[in-house]
């Protein structure tokens, strides 16, 4: 019995090149249409009206928009185009040198998506300034819809998945990130976003913002190094005995299971009982301490205890001491780890000290919590979006670090 096959000849069935970006894509495009790119509110408490892209194109400068539709439709080229190449090109790309091979289809979405990131702010910044100044009452506000942010995360992913696709090192990926970011950047010092209603609050406060940004770092730094002091020596502990690892890394375990809002209420009366205040930057410290503590003392210990055998015992062959190989070889070695559990707790730590403002310590969650109690979304916005920036940059500097520290890793 034999079996059929198809000829050939015939053009094999069609397949999306990126369906990573062609999701990300669909998914821009319906915000763009179905939700509001900005929304224009009476005053800075009440809600406003969704205003999507589409109504709003009649009014938007031309060129901004013929430049924002020429990278949309880079972006949807590159995530449907195919990828197939004649078997001669393909030969002859294979011994080209690995670095004239790199993907230049990775290239154009990175640019595409930082472009297109950047008009979008731009367009934002229009269509605020055009609104207010067509409202009928000065007190009148313009903010970002929700359309204007799931295009933003559309565009960050695809930008993040090309530099993924792109496979730079550590410190190449972060210098790309940067650069792609100029430009947004550049368009929000510019002063085109003035009369958006997050520049506004800004504007209103910008004393107060900047004393909520220094004291949110100044909890965050009073909480990393209690917690690298306490917590890379119990690593270490737990790495040279499992009967200190089991209970500790249990007890650790454990607090993290605590909201965060029930640990700092827990601990107001030990405090008190100390004569010490239950409420303000003393009991955020010591909760975040507590939360910090597990990534520490895992990475610590999981460091150390990856150092193959194979350095140890050549130190110890050339008569080094047992301190001597602890500190020199299985530390050094373990290095980009310990970096590791530094990055987790640190970004961990920028985002939990948000909530230490409910118990008087001040710092970006003030504004957050005011903006909340208040029902002003864009003071909200003004406290989130410092954090996850100091998310990110702690995130992708101590990346460096531990990039930096990898060739002496085995």
């Amino acid at each position: 019995m034999t079996t059929s096959r198809a000829p050939s000849h015939l053009p094999h069935p069609a397949r999306v090149a990126n369906p990573v970006l062609a999701l990300l894509m669909l998914l821009a495009l319906a915000a763009a249409t179905g939700l509001g790119f900005v929304a224009l509110a009476p005053n800075r408490l009440l809600e406003g009206q969704p205003l999507p892209l589409w109504r709003l194109a009649g009014t938007l400068p031309a060129p901004l928009l013929v430049a924002a539709a020429a990278c949309a439709a880079l972006l949807v080229a590159a995530a449907f185009a195919p990828r197939g190449r004649p078997a001669s090109a393909a030969a002859a790309a294979s011994r080209m040198p690995a670095a004239s091979r790199m993907p230049r289809r990775q290239v154009v979405v990175a640019a595409a998506a930082a472009a297109l990131l950047a008009l979008m702010l731009a367009l934002a910044g229009d269509a605020a300034a055009r609104l207010v100044r067509e409202a009928l009452t000065p007190l009148a506000r313009v903010s970002l819809g929700a359309g204007f942010w799931v295009i933003v995360l559309a565009l960050v992913l695809a930008l993040a998945d090309a530099l993924q696709r792109l496979r730079l090192g550590a410190a190449a990926r972060v210098a790309a990130s940067a650069a792609a970011l100029l430009p947004a950047l550049g368009v929000a010092a510019s002063g085109a976003l003035g009369e958006l209603s997050l520049a506004r609050e800004y504007a209103n406060r910008p004393d107060v913002f900047w004393q909520a940004f220094a004291a949110h770092l100044e909890i965050v730094a009073a909480a990393l190094l209690p917690t690298l002091a306490i917590g890379w020596p119990l690593g270490a502990a737990a790495f040279h005995s499992e009967r200190v690892a089991r209970p500790l890394l249990a007890a650790l375990s454990v607090v993290q299971t605590v909201p965060a809002l029930a640990l700092f209420g827990l601990l107001i009366a030990p405090l008190a009982a100390l004569g010490l205040p239950g409420v303000g930057r003393l009991p955020a410290v010591i909760a975040l301490v507590m939360y910090s503590l597990l990534p520490v003392v895992q990475s610590t210990a999981a460091g150390l205890a990856q150092v193959p055998a194979a350095p140890v015992e050549a130190a110890a062959a050339m008569g080094m001491t047992p301190r001597q190989v602890f500190w020199q070889v299985r530390v050094a070695l373990a290095l980009p780890l310990l970096v590791a559990g530094l990055r987790v707790c640190t970004v961990q730590a920028i985002g939990l000290a948000v909530l230490a403002a409910l118990i008087g310590a001040g710092g970006l969650g003030a504004l957050v919590f005011q903006g909340l109690f208040g029902t002003a979304m864009d003071l909200v916005l003004l406290g989130v979006l410092p954090v996850v920036a100091l998310a990110l940059v702690a995130d992708a500097a101590l990346r460096l670090v531990a990039a930096g520290l990898a060739p002496l890793a085995p």
